[in-house]
């Protein structure tokens, strides 16, 4: 495969985690998306136990907590992700409500139906859209919700460029409608489905890069694989931008049944 068309889970780690820890979000959302989300979700009146799985350093989560009462359990594979997230929530002297936990989406500790929600922004992926709704399910109480938000096709056909780009980077990635018949399947109610909107991608996620990118590259100078994974990331926002036409992130909102 061609740099150009590198998926990022070929590039070290290490790298990807302090390259994304110098920014608020890990991927496409934005504070007014979260709130969204959560506004078709009917139980929020309860102390409600909630995970957050694939937090990264906790962006959403603090719309979680600000619009939520309970506690909230941020999940995440990487270690400096739950260092930034827990000093983020020492911060607002909310250490009592959230706990951040280093630990991995396929293996998580929770209790059958210990939970009233589970919530994850785009890093469903890690594990695959049905399968996480699958495996997942048991840890909802019954009535508990799901919400994920996923890249989705907009369109049954699309340019192979972008076609060809994201089959490589995610094979899961599929037209809305299928995503809402996996979670039907799965054992949910779909209660909502939404477009995130083009800012969530331009504004929260490519835009904070550019500063973040110089630093990196200042930092890592001659170093190849760091300017490989910056290029990569480069050529995800021009894709993006040439093609959002067919293609985003969509929230998927699910009640167990």
């Amino acid at each position: 495969m061609s740099e150009e068309g590198k998926s990022i889970h070929e590039f070290d780690f290490k790298l990807i985690c302090e390259y994304f820890s110098s920014i608020e979000r890990q991927g496409p959302g934005s504070p007014e998306v979260t709130a969204k989300a959560l506004s078709f979700i009917d139980t929020l009146k309860k102390e409600l136990r909630i995970a957050d799985i694939g937090c990264g350093t906790g962006g959403q989560t603090m719309v979680l907590a600000n619009l939520t009462s309970g506690h909230i359990t941020g999940i995440d594979l990487f270690d400096d992700f739950i260092d930034i997230f827990r000093d983020n929530f020492r911060k607002r002297d909310l250490q009592d409500r959230v706990e951040g936990v280093v630990g991995s989406m396929d293996n998580l500790v929770f209790q059958k139906e210990e939970l009233d929600m589970i919530w994850s922004e785009g890093a469903i992926y890690n594990i695959g859209f049905e399968r996480g709704i699958n495996e997942w399910r048991k840890f909802l109480k019954t009535g508990g919700f799901i919400a994920v938000s996923e890249a989705s096709w907009f369109t049954e056909k699309r340019p192979v460029e972008i076609d060809r780009f994201w089959k490589d980077a995610y094979p899961e990635i599929d037209i809305i409608s299928n995503k809402v018949g996996q979670m039907q399947k799965a054992g949910y109610i779909p209660i909502a489905t939404f477009v995130l909107p083009e800012n969530c991608w331009t504004e929260h996620f490519y835009a904070p890069q550019a500063s973040a990118q110089d630093k990196f590259l200042k930092k890592y100078a001659g170093n190849q694989t760091a300017e490989d994974f910056v290029r990569n990331q480069r050529r995800e926002a021009e894709l993006y931008n040439k093609y959002k036409e067919y293609y985003g992130y969509v929230f998927y909102i699910g009640k167990k049944i």
